[in-house]
């Protein structure tokens, strides 16, 4: 075994070990009410002083909107949003769905005004289908991306004796880095798209935070995911197996263990090649 070789297919499944909890962690952050989960959001939109001080009775416009069921806060995970107040903090959250997307304008109707429907304009729709759309792609990436790096684990160290399981598996490492990537630039795209439209509004009063801890952990992933890809692709193309057999290998050993007693002599399999060598190179000379 190629010590070279061993020690990359160790790193890479060190790289895929360590981009694990990082993509457990986005997965199940901001899932239910708990102090810890609850600080990993991609955003958390700010609503306790939506009507301005420049209106009249600001104060009391905002508590009675606090009082028809608004929360001060918002916060958007993977799987769903949670909500609560300031002082209190996260109070409910809602349920868990695969392919979820936060739509702020349905949550904040269905809260002021439950059961009514309002006309959006057609801008707000488009946008509202294309947050939809990112955010659903989003989810199907980041899930299949962290299943494929558990089964990269697993599978890395059986790319060491040959390089056409090393090119199936940097196949497969290329998939997972494209799509834990592609996920993470996603989220920072629809994040800070989120927090500059909604903070742009100059008719509500209206602040987003950007979830810092979300975020350093997804590109940690996704560092750690194309890292492994890397190495992969090199066991691929450059590091070659060690295809010595291992009688050969045992043979070496015991020359190189007689050359440290003083008596230097060849492996035996050194010794028939030579003597092979010979009696081609024999007839040749007789000829001449």
């Amino acid at each position: 075994m190629a010590p070279h070789r061993r020690n990359t297919t160790i790193a890479t499944s060190v790289f895929y070990l360590l981009s694990l909890p990082f993509l457990i962690l986005v997965c199940i952050g901001n899932t239910h009410i708990n102090s810890t989960l609850n600080s990993i959001y991609f955003l958390k939109l700010d609503v306790s002083h939506i009507i301005p001080i420049s209106v009249a009775n600001s104060n009391l416009l905002n508590s009675v909107a606090r009082s028809l069921g608004l929360h001060d806060f918002y916060t958007v995970g993977l799987w769903n949003y949670c909500a609560g107040y300031l002082g209190e903090g996260v109070t409910e959250c809602s349920k868990p769905e695969s392919f979820f997307w936060f739509n702020p304008v349905k949550v904040l109707v269905s809260e002021l005004l439950a059961g009514a429907t309002i006309a959006l304009p057609s801008q707000v729709t488009t946008i509202l289908n294309l947050l939809r759309i990112g955010s659903q792609v989003m989810f199907g990436f980041f899930l299949t991306g962290t299943v494929l790096n558990f089964v990269l684990m697993l599978l890395s160290p059986l790319a060491i004796y040959t390089r056409w399981f090393s090119l199936a598996l940097s196949i497969l490492s290329l998939i997972s880095a494209i799509l834990v990537g592609v996920a993470a630039v996603i989220a920072t795209v629809i994040s800070v798209a989120a927090k500059i439209a909604l903070t742009a509004q100059d008719e509500l009063n209206l602040s987003a935070d950007i979830g810092i801890k979300m975020f350093v952990f997804m590109w940690l992933a996704a560092v750690f995911t194309f890292l492994a890809f890397i190495l992969h692709a090199a066991m691929g193309c450059c590091c070659k197996p060690d295809r010595t057999s291992k009688a050969e290998r045992r043979e070496m050993a015991e020359a190189s263990g007689s050359q440290k007693g003083g008596k230097y002599s060849l492996p035996n399999f050194v010794k028939r090649r030579r003597r092979g060598q010979a009696h081609t190179a024999s007839p040749v000379s007789s000829q001449g």
